[in-house]
């Protein structure tokens, strides 16, 4: 489970027996009985974690599975002329979904979106292998972008996924941090 990931604990007199879990955003909410003792609850707690964690492995991919997808993404959309040297998930980009560097060829995609669904995930990929062509957001970097057929959707998830998680990312303005020479999905 990420490190910046909240746990909720809910107790509801309601139930009886069952005991579920699921993500909000950066808050893991685990709904139990009132009745449980803190004993039952911590261990109920400690093994919906553990499920989640475990149901969460199973659909994200790793770091080869995203390499591949991105080589495709950019064979199908953008020419496959400029391909990534690496793909990456990574856990310190709280306020990005993905960047770029494209002098290097890597490519970073937060892992806060591995849950989110694969079309979104693809948006992602297919936003910073554009910047391999385009460093900067200009009109030619965003042709490209939109090639992907799902980009306005997927921006319009991003950034309602912003909004409700109260985040002060936005999906982009038309500026870039040049200086670094990294260009950033920011969420």
């Amino acid at each position: 489970m990420p490190s910046n990931t909240r746990i909720e604990v809910r107790r509801s007199p309601r139930r009886r027996r069952t005991v579920s879990a699921y993500r909000d955003g950066d808050t893991t909410v685990v709904l139990v009985p009132a009745t449980f003792s803190r004993a039952e609850e911590k261990r109920w707690v400690d093994q919906m974690l553990r499920r989640l964690e475990a149901r969460e492995d199973r659909r994200r991919p790793g770091d080869g599975e995203l390499h591949e997808r991105a080589v495709e993404l950019a064979r199908r959309h953008l020419d496959g002329t400029r391909l990534p040297a690496s793909v990456r998930w990574v856990d310190n980009q709280n306020s990005r979904w993905g960047s770029c560097t494209p002098e290097t060829g890597d490519i970073r995609i937060s892992r806060r979106i591995a849950g989110m669904p694969s079309w979104v995930v693809d948006y992602v990929l297919v936003h910073e292998l554009a910047h391999l062509h385009h460093p900067n957001h200009g009109r030619e970097f965003w042709e490209l972008v939109r090639r992907y057929p799902k980009a306005d959707r997927a921006r319009g998830y991003l950034e309602g996924y912003s909004a409700g998680s109260r985040s002060e990312g936005c999906v982009h303005d038309d500026e870039d941090d040049l200086e670094t020479g990294r260009n950033t999905l920011e969420g």
